[in-house]
């Protein structure tokens, strides 16, 4: 059974943080350089507070008429997420992103904070399996005709 720990196996830790006070604006400019949909938002001493997504911006800043540029990502992270740790299932992942509607978890050791894995990650985790498990039974087959 495939756990989060094979995600960042595959993926590595790369990490992407910025501080509570960073505005919206640059969070954006960050994920579009990176080329992802969430930024992790970090306090001064590195500690985890919480994560601002392109759904926060559209939903948080855009539809209610804020400015992007003024207004930091401490007023529009996702701060209560569930936690999962590395030896999480994927298919507890699956089961606690639909009960709480999330795209993202973050994932921690401990009370240590570890990474953050999404949906997209889950999918791709689960497609690789299902590929290595069709190509052990092909491999079977073959090795017994």
């Amino acid at each position: 059974m495939r756990t989060v720990a094979h995600i960042f196996q595959r993926k590595g830790r790369h990490n992407i943080t910025i501080t509570p006070d960073v505005t919206v604006l640059e969070a954006l400019k960050i994920m579009s350089e990176k080329n992802i949909g969430s930024v992790i938002v970090v306090d001064d001493d590195g500690k985890y507070c919480g994560l601002a997504t392109e759904r926060d911006y559209a939903r948080k800043v855009i539809l209610l008429g804020r400015s992007s540029g003024a207004t930091p990502v401490s007023e529009i992270m996702l701060e209560h997420l569930p936690r999962v740790t590395p030896e999480h299932t994927l298919e507890e992942c699956m089961t606690i992103m639909t009960a709480h509607n999330i795209r993202y978890l973050p994932v921690f050791t401990g009370n240590d904070f570890y990474g953050v894995i999404s949906v997209l990650d889950i999918v791709k985790e689960t497609i690789l399996a299902q590929q290595e498990t069709i190509e052990q039974l092909q491999n079977y087959i073959h090795s017994t005709v």
